[in-house]
């Protein structure tokens, strides 16, 4: 008797039985395989290029080295954040920078995104805590429902 190949067919499944056991990922694209073969060639001759003056492959290379940062580093002094009084106190300090021009506006809505999921995280620690002790106090007095 032949085992089936691969995973077995679930009923609702409309595309079929699936992957084969075993089975390889094809490659990203048609040229990757031949692009990952001669990839420490390309790179000697860009290089080459490079020391040569040829400026675009200077920059090929330097962008490979390093690769540009997405978003700008902002520096605002804040204080540590335990409290929502503390999330409220760096709100304020944002706004003022951004009134003043110390940051963009959009600088400060980045803020302000990072500042509201602290809050959240702290209001969440906050009910846990509450419910914690609500559970231990119920423990310690037993439950007094309604019967």
């Amino acid at each position: 008797m032949n085992k089936p190949r691969g995973r077995p067919f679930q009923p609702g499944n409309t595309y079929g039985r699936g992957r084969p056991k075993g089975s390889r990922n094809r490659s990203k694209t048609p040229g990757q395989d031949l692009l990952d073969k001669y990839e420490p060639q390309l790179f000697a001759k860009c290089i080459s290029l490079a020391m040569q003056g040829e400026i675009r492959a200077l920059l090929k290379c330097l962008d490979g080295l390093s690769p540009r940062q997405r978003g700008a580093r902002i520096r605002v002094p804040l204080l540590p954040i335990r409290t929502s009084q503390d999330v409220d106190l760096s709100a304020e300090t944002i706004m003022q920078a951004v009134s003043r021009g110390k940051l963009t506006p959009s600088e400060g809505q980045a803020l302000m995104q990072i500042l509201e999921s602290r809050a959240q995280i702290l209001r969440d620690v906050d009910l846990l805590q509450r419910v914690e002790r609500m559970e231990q106090e119920m423990g310690t007095q037993g439950w007094r429902g309604a019967a």
